[in-house]
């Protein structure tokens, strides 16, 4: 027997096969769901290639299995995927994500989509992303619907320096687009408000998507990735998690105009079976205040919104509402 198969028989595991059935053992072991998906993106990353390509590698080296021991006992421990590759897909782009910015999720490309299919449908194009966090909403709306212009809204300093970096990284296919995205380091609840750096926006928005944080306080999230590594400014909304999401709702009544449409995530347990207690009842029922009624030009009492409806995810379950500006 030759010093090769020794090696190979003995536990080296020196080919992409051995590290790809070893990984995925691993991971399933510690409870990982998307083992098999993980197992490959590490031994890709590490490879130099894509896992759609990783099948035409063959021997790795001892630098490289190294190298992959490291980030799969880091991922073991449930440090997230996206941040060991230092980025996320969505939609047609990947943004970069790390410590301090939440990881965009697949399940709000359905809530983005709703909003480029409205943004393409306007003129002036204007759109704004309240909650931005990595900017992935902001940005596809921007390349998906040429001549756009989209104001990313983010509060966080360490959340808005990832929004600003992946804004930088898509300046050409920015402009190939004919679009623009504006990062707008401030409060997403206020920013709309008389002093604050969108009010030359009111009534002039055509879509407002946004992702804002909805989880109630006294919950947490169950799988650790979320729990310990997403910001918790990100995640938390309050008591009853709908206190971001009652500000955005109000920035968007100023921002839109008569017509323009909100697309706003929520919790699956916020829809339309929660009343007043989920995000469509509280669109539902705002109106606006002796304040808000000279913003928008409605007399005070009158309803913020109409056509409100909710839409379900790739699961099924109530995922975001969308509502028309009165």
């Amino acid at each position: 027997m030759t010093h090769w198969d020794i090696d190979r028989t003995s536990g080296g595991r020196v080919t992409v096969r051995d590290l790809l059935v070893d990984a995925e053992r691993r991971l399933s072991g510690v409870g990982i769901e998307s083992a098999s998906v993980d197992a490959a993106e590490i031994i890709a990353l590490v490879m130099g290639t894509t896992r759609s390509r990783l099948i035409m590698q063959d021997v790795v080296d001892a630098d490289r299995k190294v190298r992959i021991e490291q980030l799969l006992t880091k991922r073991q421990s449930r440090i997230p995927l996206q941040h060991l590759t230092g980025s996320a897909p969505f939609r047609r782009i990947e943004v970069q994500v790390g410590p301090g910015v939440f990881i965009p999720r697949p399940e709000t490309e359905l809530v983005t989509e709703a909003g480029i299919r409205e943004l393409a449908t306007r003129t002036g194009r204007i759109a704004v992303d309240l909650c931005s966090g990595s900017g992935a909403i902001a940005l596809s709306l921007a390349l998906e619907v040429p001549g756009s212009t989209v104001y990313a809204v983010e509060v966080d300093d360490a959340a808005v320096s990832w929004t600003r970096q992946n804004v930088d990284g898509q300046v050409r296919a920015l402009a190939a687009a004919g679009s623009r995205v504006v990062v707008v380091h401030a409060d997403a609840t206020r920013v709309a408000e008389p002093g604050e750096p969108l009010v030359q926006l009111s009534g002039t928005v055509d879509v407002i998507v946004s992702n804002p944080p909805y989880i109630p306080n006294r919950m947490l999230p169950r799988d650790p990735e979320v729990r310990d590594h997403d910001p918790k400014r990100a995640l938390y909304g309050g008591e009853d998690g709908l206190d971001i999401a009652r500000g955005v709702i109000r920035s968007a009544a100023i921002l839109l105009r008569p017509g323009g449409l909100l697309v706003i995530e929520h919790a699956d347990s916020q829809g339309t079976d929660a009343g007043e207690r989920g995000i469509p009842g509280l669109a539902s029922a705002m109106v606006a205040d002796a304040d808000l009624a000279l913003m928008v030009n409605l007399p005070a009492g009158s309803a913020l919104w109409n056509r409100v409806t909710d839409r379900i995810d790739f699961n099924g379950r109530p995922r975001f509402t969308l509502a028309r500006r009165a």
